[in-house]
């Protein structure tokens, strides 16, 4: 069970990085900030993005081509150390996350839809589906979210596809190399991590844990490591808010000495 609870808190944490309330840190007393060591990170507020005035298939792929480029960015590699971290913490449990989630008897009656949940034909349906109703009902939030559910999807696979290639890891139940990261796990998550930035969290909670859902599945199904799927979850994260954050107000993460070692400063205004 201590493997299992690593897992849920890798998991949660790579959800809730950015800490939900509202104010303004100041450093330490008598904390000089250093030029040398300052670095301001670019994360948005929560809240909807603000819907465009088109939905269509060529502003899709536009807006696609814009998320690809708007990768590279400071928000992302605080992302990508957070995943990074999350995966480092939870490998040494790789050997025996699977097998605890294997050997308990009510596990294959829990687990057994998750791996078609999670599939991309499953998420990219699901996204086709509200885009739709969006366009024909004429409603432009509906189709936006179906659209950036879509983008997400994309830039999630796309990711994850020249990593799995790249790192080529071997999977647990040996069947391939591409066992890192976890697609499915990576997948689930953006589409969450969209659904979250549209309606905030009263809306997203069961979405995340849909996605967390799907990320233990591929453990007990043995197909991943724990490190596999938390690390998908983090670049499915990053997927998510890529396409969601453009437009924005902004706020500023701030990293300054002080006596010692160092702090991270951040200021979050209410809306």
């Amino acid at each position: 069970m201590t493997a299992i609870c690593r897992f849920i808190g890798a998991i949660a944490c790579c959800a809730m990085a950015v800490p939900v309330a509202a104010q303004e840190l100041a450093p330490p007393e008598g904390a000089t900030p250093s030029s040398a060591l300052e670095q301001v990170v670019q994360l948005p507020p929560d809240g909807p993005p603000p819907t465009p005035q088109h939905t269509g298939i060529k502003a899709t792929f536009k807006g696609l081509f814009e998320d690809v480029k708007n990768l590279p960015s400071m928000q992302n590699l605080f992302w990508l150390g957070a995943g990074a971290a999350g995966a480092l913490a939870v490998h040494p449990a790789d050997d025996h996350v699977n097998e605890e989630l294997s050997d308990a008897s009510w596990s294959h009656r829990v687990f057994a839809p998750g791996a078609a949940l999670g599939q991309s034909y499953t998420l990219l349906g699901a996204s086709i589906a509200v885009y739709a109703v969006g366009r024909v009902k004429g409603e432009g939030k509906v189709s936006h979210t179906g659209m950036d559910m879509l983008r997400s999807l994309a830039v999630s696979e796309m990711m994850v596809q020249t990593l799995k290639y790249t790192v080529r890891r071997e999977r647990p139940d040996g069947s391939g190399s591409n066992g890192f990261p976890s697609g499915h796990s990576a997948d689930t998550f953006a589409v969450a991590t969209a659904l979250e930035r549209h309606f905030g969290w009263r809306y997203a909670v069961p979405a995340y844990a849909l996605a967390s859902y799907v990320a233990a599945s591929r453990l007990h199904d043995n197909v991943h490591f724990t490190s596999d799927v938390v690390f998908g979850a983090a670049l499915g994260i990053i997927a998510g808010r890529t396409v969601t954050r453009h437009g924005r107000d902004q706020f500023p993460i701030a990293v300054v000495s002080v006596p010692g070692g160092a702090a991270v400063l951040y200021t979050r205004q209410e809306r």
